[in-house]
């Protein structure tokens, strides 16, 4: 009999942040729930940070997952925008790895192979994949169906030897 682990992925962004959980029973995936954790951009960055953070500690307090998977960031012509980004993806991580939670990082490339099969494509073709692959699957914004792709992507990857050898 396969256990049930559950999983949140979490796609990070300054002002929205997606979450997506989801029970992985050995090749079964089942939606629990998602959803987008919104910052105030009127607020300085440390306050918009803090929302981020306390967003996603009662996402994970409600839903109680076993393990994490953050998307990690990809560069853009920006300097201030990238660092912004790194700066969401630090609170992305902190949030589950302060409740205890194994951390995971999937690069985009590596999320979009795992869903859709290649590791090219747009965001039309996540959401319809991810709506095959989870038929109860609701989502709010493109954000939370992006994280529930990476959650989707950790249950596929999750009993790779480097995974288990991490949990050792």
């Amino acid at each position: 009999m396969a256990e049930t682990i559950r999983i949140i992925g979490v796609d990070p962004g300054l002002r929205n942040t997606g979450w997506g959980v989801i029970d992985s029973t050995g090749n079964s995936l089942r939606f629990v729930a998602s959803g987008t954790v919104k910052s105030d951009n009127k607020l300085d960055l440390a306050s918009r940070l803090n929302q981020l953070y306390e967003g996603l500690e009662g996402v994970i307090h409600s839903h109680r997952p076993f393990e994490a998977a953050v998307e990690n960031t990809f560069v853009n012509k920006d300097a201030t925008a990238t660092l912004k980004l790194g700066q969401a993806r630090g609170i992305a991580m902190l949030a589950p790895a302060r409740a205890g939670l194994r951390v995971a990082e999937y690069a985009p490339n590596a999320v979009k192979k795992a869903v859709i099969g290649v590791g090219h494509g747009d965001k039309k073709q996540i959401l319809m994949m991810v709506k095959m692959l989870i038929p109860k699957a609701t989502f709010d914004s493109d954000h939370a169906a992006d994280a529930l792709a990476i959650a989707i992507c950790h249950a596929h990857h999750r009993t790779s030897p480097a995974w288990r050898m991490a949990a050792e």
